[in-house]
């Protein structure tokens, strides 16, 4: 099974942007659908983005369209999330997440492996 550690988090100013990445081990991510998650303090973990093994298809939540964006680097066996703009309502540890079935979008039961999480904070 796949191992995923997140980095790039930290504290950053409204307006700002930051790039997270999710490093992947055990295996090769090119098997995998890719997903990034958030958790705010208080809420639900929600879908942020999703790509698909070969890039061809890429997914947003309506909140971070034009504003994140999800990559792969498939030889790197890592995921990105560039994320621009940053509100503080973008505040939230940040999870990637690997799926191997055919098909997965948004919903958490389609991923199947997760990383422990990266924070992402952001200053009024």
């Amino acid at each position: 099974q796949v191992q995923l550690v997140e980095s790039g988090g930290g504290l950053v100013q409204a307006g700002g942007s930051l790039r997270l990445s999710c490093a992947a081990s055990g295996r090769t991510i090119n098997t995998y659908i890719m997903g990034w998650f958030r958790q705010a303090p208080g809420k639900e973990r929600e879908f942020v983005a999703a790509v698909s093994r070969g890039s061809t298809r890429i997914y947003y939540t309506d909140s971070v369209k034009g504003r994140f964006t999800i990559s792969r680097d498939n030889p790197k066996n890592t995921v990105y999330l560039q994320i621009n703009s940053l509100t503080p309502e973008d505040t939230a540890v940040y999870y990637c997440a690997a799926s191997d079935r055919l098909a997965a979008t948004s919903g958490l039961e389609m991923y199947d492996y997760w990383g422990q999480g990266t924070q992402v904070t952001v200053s009024s």
